[in-house]
């Protein structure tokens, strides 16, 4: 069986059978001719089925290892439509400090139409077991949480709902098929905002979602084309040629992600920092079980918000903006950009305080990142 690192470059569609092109070709169509009334085509309508887009799903399949892929016009689209598996009266259980758009989707939309949810600090089995309901039909883990990146244990967590006849769901954005697998742990269905490393550009909008099983495939097929919540033909290649190089991506942010950790804690200025490959993070021995590496985000807290407008205002070299997981590096401020939908108390209690800064860490050289955020912190 071939490596990862292999895979992602032979996945079975990176050469056109055609043409013997290089790279999957754009099929830039709506519709297609039926030669044969009596036989319709594999593919009648792009909304239902598109070449480009079904390269880029079975791609994210083979890297995942489950049975269907989707890919969806953003990772909210994803999430949105794998919610959609769930109906009016159904109660569902979600990792407390989950992304600001998650939760706005979960409490501001789902909730109208009688969804509910109870988020629970997930780095507590108990009290996941203690949030069961009769009527709960779900379980939506996000680990390493974003921003502060707590560790959820996927296997456990996967089989307690396995018992319970839950579907169990991971956002998988921040650690990529490349440093874990959720489905391999039990997992029934894997989500990721695409935007972010897998993409890794800053480039193209998508979101992906893998079922373990052919039954949850074909569901969630049903709901994706009955939605629409379908990804172009050109974001599809432009994310299938971001895929490529994943694995050389992920494990150069990720050794200078490190080290960022590192000089942060190092810093009496610094009250704390946030990453699960430091010796000092309770979930490292959870992470190192269930993944290959710690990922490239790293969050910290300034002490202030005075402070953080003053790092983002004086940073040089990353950009300060929304999103992760490109080549360049990005300092976000998630009390203003990624969890400003979240009210201020709801994220004091998940401890998003208002001087946490996440630094996604790019393919600069480390020292450079490093020099420039002291000086910003230096003010």
């Amino acid at each position: 069986m071939t490596k990862f690192d292999t895979k992602l470059i032979h996945f079975g569609s990176e050469v056109d059978a055609a043409t013997g092109a290089s790279s999957v070709p754009i099929y830039q169509a709506s519709t297609f001719h039926h030669h044969d009334i009596y036989n319709p085509p594999e593919y009648d309508y792009s909304r239902s089925g598109n070449p480009t887009r079904q390269a880029l799903e079975e791609y994210i399949t083979l890297l995942e290892g489950g049975a269907r892929g989707f890919a969806f016009s953003s990772g909210m689209s994803a999430i949105s439509t794998v919610f959609m598996l769930f109906s009016a009266g159904d109660h569902l259980i979600v990792t407390e400090d989950v992304y600001g758009g998650t939760y706005r989707l979960l409490t501001q939309i789902l909730s109208r139409m009688n969804i509910e949810t109870t988020f629970v600090d997930m780095t507590d089995l108990s009290a996941v077991k203690a949030a069961l309901r009769p009527n709960t039909k779900g379980v939506f883990m996000e680990t390493p949480s974003n921003p502060t990146l707590k560790i959820t244990d996927i296997a456990a967590v996967a089989a307690w709902a396995s018992q319970h006849q839950l579907i169990s769901m991971v956002d998988n954005t921040f650690m990529t098929p490349y440093y874990q697998r959720p489905i391999e742990l039990g997992v029934d269905i894997v989500l990721h905002s695409a935007t972010k490393f897998l993409g890794g550009h800053s480039d193209v909008l998508a979101g992906l979602a893998v079922a373990r099983t052919e039954e949850l495939g074909n569901q969630l097929k049903y709901l994706q084309n009955g939605l629409g919540t379908v990804l172009g033909a050109q974001e599809s290649w432009l994310l299938m040629r971001g895929m490529k190089t994943l694995g050389a991506r992920m494990e150069r942010s990720e050794t200078s992600a490190r080290k960022l950790a590192d000089w942060l804690q190092g810093r009496s200025d610094i009250p704390a920092v946030y990453y699960p490959g430091l010796a000092s993070h309770p979930g490292r021995e959870i992470q190192e079980k269930q993944s290959t590496g710690y990922g490239a985000v790293v969050s910290f807290d300034v002490g202030s918000q005075e402070r953080a407008k003053q790092v983002l205002s004086r940073v040089k070299l990353p950009l300060v903006a929304v999103s992760l997981g490109a080549v360049e590096s990005i300092l976000s401020y998630p009390a203003m950009m990624s969890h400003a939908s979240m009210p201020a108390e709801v994220r004091s209690e998940r401890g998003i305080s208002d001087g946490l800064l996440r630094f996604s860490v790019g393919l600069e050289d480390i020292e450079d990142l490093i020099e420039d955020l002291g000086q910003a912190l230096e003010g």
